[in-house]
C-alpha cells in the first residue's frame, strides 16, 4: 500500500478510535465478517485498497488489509477475517 494510503488509513482509524463515525464512501459495515466490522475504502495510484477493522468500546482491531481486485470480497478472505475476529474474542 502506498505511503499516502497508509497515512490516510492511520488518520481514519484514529478518527474511529476517537469515537467519530465514518460513513460512505470511505467506510461501510461488513456484517459478513462479523458484528462491529467495517471496511475502509481507499484509492491510491489507480489501485483500490481495503482495510477491514472491528470496533468495540475500547478497541479498534485491524483484521486485514488487501488490494481490491474483484467486485465482491472473496469468500475465503471473509472466512479468514472472521476467524481472526473469533480468535480475538477467545483471548
Amino acid at each position: 500500500m502506498p505511503i499516502a494510503a497508509r497515512r490516510r488509513t492511520g488518520y481514519l482509524l484514529r478518527m474511529v478510535q476517537d469515537g467519530h463515525p465514518i460513513g460512505m464512501p470511505e467506510s461501510r459495515p461488513m456484517p459478513t465478517v462479523g458484528a462491529g466490522c467495517h471496511e475502509l475504502r481507499l484509492s491510491a495510484n489507480r489501485t483500490e485498497w481495503r482495510v477491514i477493522y472491528y470496533v468495540e468500546v475500547d478497541v479498534v482491531l485491524v483484521l486485514g488489509v488487501f488490494r481490491k481486485t474483484t467486485r465482491g470480497t472473496p469468500r475465503h478472505l471473509i472466512d479468514t477475517l472472521a476467524q481472526r475476529l473469533r480468535l480475538f474474542h477467545e483471548t
